[in-house]
């Protein structure tokens, strides 16, 4: 949606070095290392690796550190997930991978049948009541726990208030009230949401919330379906407002624009989690204080429901399997992700990331994450949003073995569909034919 995305293809190579009741195949091997990626020495604390690209990765490490004596923390900041995704495939072939990796959810299953995170089932699934429903889903693959979850996924609808009273328009409460405040705005020379040519994500989480599953175990199979009637009724609001020209073009390549153009008012909506105010306030310099938030649109006639576990906000802390030192890892994973300071670090738009905490009583950090600059007198208004969307998170979405190549081949695909070359129907029947043949080339057992 309007979220900086990136994606690259990881860890490509060699066969699995273990399969899940044969869903599972690797593309590469991450198991079994004998990398340094955990011990100290014999004589002093046990140091474990962590890389990351989150603001506010550093104090939290600071404070780690300071308050365990036998465990330390030895963190490396990377520019961007795209970033750390290469970094990763090449340590994991040079087999000295860190202990810890930021990740998120869409990537899980892919890691897990390359071997390259471990199962942590047995250090953190006791600790499940301690965060939401919609942030736990996103650490399981076929019911074992490979990482302890970092954000949660409070999403919503963040837009220009002056702009909707201005041209008497209500916030859109669903898809189609979209449509319609777009055509209005249109009129006026302004774009009710931007899609970037480069970022399928809209077409991805819109689907989720419609109930679509593009990939599901089905007995000792995947079945694989692009085309199921959530996917198809997501396919034709987007294509509708595609068709109408009610959306802006602008690349997250030059983010800095896509920030102005919102600023300035060019466009007016954006469907986002508190991680994306960050970046709003601090770029903003004509529009803070004239935003307020609204719910989620929900689709005409349904009951709100909203995406999660998307790189918008599916956060986890990844334990490798290269990892020498596991059970002090993932102590150390729960730790971020529970103890007060770290959360309260982390949640903070000036400290942090701006990103809702995953844990299941989160309302105390409201505060922190909703930021009152950028919303002004609807500030008060727009914290019911936020706490009121944790409700309506999807927990039923499952990422396929293959993720990283397939939305590779998506995003392909999505840059035809802004340019009109082809229907989002269209890229929807190759995206199904593709995957499928792609499941098989790997040795994955598929049904479609």
């Amino acid at each position: 949606m309007s979220s900086h995305r990136s994606r690259t293809r990881i860890l490509r190579g060699a066969a699995a070095t273990f399969a899940l009741t044969g869903l599972l195949t690797a593309c590469g091997s991450g198991g079994d290392t004998d990398s340094g990626s955990g011990g100290g020495a014999a004589d002093g604390p046990v140091t474990l690796t962590y890389w990351g690209w989150a603001n506010g990765q550093e104090a939290v490490v600071k404070e780690f550190n300071s308050t365990h004596k036998n465990v330390q923390l030895k963190y490396t900041k990377v520019a961007d997930q795209a970033a750390l995704q290469t970094q990763l495939a090449n340590a994991v072939k040079a087999k000295n991978a860190p202990c810890l990796v930021q990740h998120t959810a869409e990537y899980l299953t892919s890691l897990v049948s390359q071997g390259v995170v471990a199962d942590i089932t047995g250090q953190v699934a006791s600790s499940e009541a301690k965060f939401n429903k919609g942030a736990w889903a996103g650490t399981l693959v076929q019911d074992k726990v490979y990482g302890v979850p970092t954000g949660s996924a409070p999403n919503f609808t963040a837009y220009r208030a002056d702009v909707f009273k201005k041209y008497a328009l209500d916030p859109p409460k669903t898809w189609d009230d979209v449509i319609k405040a777009g055509k209005v705005l249109k009129k006026h020379g302004v774009h009710i949401t931007n899609y970037a040519g480069e970022d399928p994500s809209t077409l991805e989480v819109m689907a989720m919330q419609a109930g679509a599953h593009w990939y599901e175990i089905d007995g000792n199979a995947w079945k694989v379906d692009f085309q199921d009637a959530g996917t198809l009724k997501a396919a034709k609001v987007i294509q509708e407002i595609i068709d109408n020209d009610l959306n802006s073009k602008l690349s997250f390549a030059d983010y800095a624009a896509v920030q102005r153009n919102y600023d300035k008012g060019g466009t007016v909506t954006r469907q986002i989690s508190t991680w994306q105010m960050s970046g709003m306030v601090q770029n903003f310099t004509k529009s803070n204080g004239r935003w307020a938030l609204s719910p989620w649109p929900a689709f005409t006639g349904e009951a709100a429901k909203t995406p999660a576990g998307t790189n918008q906000s599916g956060g986890l802390t990844l334990v490798t399997s290269g990892c020498e030192n596991k059970e002090q890892a993932a102590d150390a994973a729960l730790w971020m992700s529970t103890a007060a300071a770290p959360v309260k670090t982390m949640a903070s738009p000036e400290t942090g990331n701006g990103v809702m905490p995953a844990l299941a009583d989160s309302d105390q950090y409201l505060d922190a994450t909703v930021s009152d600059k950028l919303l002004g007198d609807h500030y008060a208004a727009g914290k019911k949003v936020v706490a009121d969307s944790m409700d309506t998170v999807t927990t039923d979405w499952t990422f396929g073995p293959n993720w990283t190549a397939m939305y590779t081949e998506l995003a392909t695909g999505w840059a035809k569909v802004m340019n009109k070359e082809q229907k989002v129907t269209d890229l929807l029947a190759h995206m199904q034919e593709w995957t499928v043949k792609d499941l098989k080339s790997r040795g994955i057992n598929v049904k479609s």
